[in-house]
């Protein structure tokens, strides 16, 4: 939730992030007048309960039938001070509804456009060439007794799958590199909740543009993650944190759940888009003034993973019109996936500044104050897409695949051999 002073006293800029993603820029005009409403209501609340409280200080004082007058007075009067605090808190409500539609004000260096117009920062390695026909890796899967897409499939319907023998080793392996890697960085490991009630979901931002990607359990009002973001930043929901342990990291390991909507047509072979995975995902709290320099470092620790990997990607700045409604800023970074001849997203990170923090009551308290923390995100593995990667980017000839040199150690060989 965006700052409603920042919106009254800059409702141009508000305007602009709005229309840089592609969203309602009417909405600001909607919260500037139902703001107004609202402090009216609340003066005119406060007016009278202090007259409410003066005439209760006479009432005290008086006897006889200029007691009995008063307390007449001070029965319309409460009535009057009931009202008006109904209008406050009803205009209150009404304008927290408006300023929760808003989504979060653009970074200005974020590039304005659509999906496709985004840009690109880096390229890291160079795409391998082939002296042989490169299989996918539903093939590779199959060939090592890695992946089994048709079983998924029979069990739990489209875009479901199982790892298996080699595929499950390699999940282990990414998830404990992964997990050792965050621990390095400072990194708190925690495994929370895949359920959460709706004040988590919407606080997080997952329950406007991205709620019909989301689960939701009707018969127990909860729903399942499409994040471990999602339970992490609600793990200090209504906390005042110290301002001198800031940042707070935490590397969550979940399993996911999305339900792909809209996405029809795209992506049906193999592990790429599915509607559970596991994922390692990185979270910090930190001071506002950190938030940039802390976007910096997760996308470093996150290119880090990739080159471990030993995986050719490139980096890039999204743009506005693909930003979740939490974001400010994301970098995504994307693995070079040979039998697409494409580079596909395997992490990405966000810079959700203060407003995630404001929906969930987050705050730090320093010498000026108490105030909301600024929120990021960053996935670290996906575990899916980072197997399609590796065995994509390092089979041979004869359908084996080469370990990166980063995961023999937690698998004790350098090679997964055919089944």
């Amino acid at each position: 939730m965006i700052d409603v002073k920042f919106l009254r006293d800059n409702p141009d800029v508000v305007r602009a992030s709005q229309k840089g993603r592609g969203e309602d820029t009417t909405i600001v005009d909607k919260v500037l007048k139902s703001d107004q409403a609202r402090r009216v209501a609340l003066n005119d609340f406060e007016r009278l309960r202090a007259e409410q409280n003066i005439l209760s200080k006479a009432v005290a004082s008086a006897k006889g039938d200029e007691k009995g007058a008063l307390l007449e007075n001070a029965k319309a009067l409460a009535k009057k001070v009931k009202e008006a605090d109904s209008k406050r808190a009803g205009l209150e409500g009404a304008t927290k509804n408006l300023v929760m539609q808003i989504s979060n004000i653009l970074d200005p260096a974020a590039p304005i456009g659509k999906e496709e117009d985004f840009v690109v920062i880096e390229h890291v390695g160079t795409p391998r060439t082939f002296d042989f026909e490169a299989k996918d890796h539903v093939e590779l899967g199959k060939l090592l007794g890695a992946i089994d897409t048709e079983r998924g499939a029979k069990v739990s319907g489209s875009r479901s799958y199982y790892l298996t023998g080699s595929g499950a080793m390699l999940e282990f392996a990414l998830v404990n590199y992964a997990i050792a890697s965050a621990l390095k960085a400072g990194f708190t490991p925690v495994i929370p909740p895949v359920l959460v009630n709706p004040p988590v979901m919407e606080g997080t931002g997952f329950l406007g543009q991205a709620a019909e990607n989301v689960y939701h359990i009707e018969k127990d009002g909860l729903y399942l993650v499409g994040t471990s973001e999602v339970p992490l930043a609600a793990f200090h929901m209504d906390e005042v944190l110290p301002v001198e342990k800031l940042p707070i990291r935490y590397a969550g390991y979940s399993s996911c759940f999305r339900r792909e909507a809209g996405t029809y047509g795209k992506d049906t072979r193999g592990i790429i888009r599915v509607h559970q995975f596991d994922k390692v995902e990185m979270f910090s709290f930190c001071h506002p003034d950190q938030a940039q320099e802390e976007h910096k470092r997760l996308l470093q620790w996150e290119k880090e993973f990739l080159n471990a990997m030993e995986i050719p990607y490139r980096v890039i700045d999204v743009a506005s019109g693909d930003l979740g409604s939490s974001a400010n800023r994301k970098f995504d970074i994307e693995a070079w996936i040979p039998t697409q001849n494409a580079y596909r997203e395997v992490t990405s990170t966000s810079n959700c500044t203060e407003f995630q923090a404001r929906r969930l009551n987050i705050r730090y308290k320093d010498g000026n104050g108490t105030k909301a923390v600024a929120t990021l995100n960053g996935t670290l593995v996906a575990i899916p897409r980072m197997i399609v990667a590796i065995l994509e980017n390092h089979q041979n000839a004869d359908g084996t695949v080469n370990i990166p040199k980063a995961l023999q150690a937690f698998l004790g060989r350098d090679r997964f051999e055919l089944v």
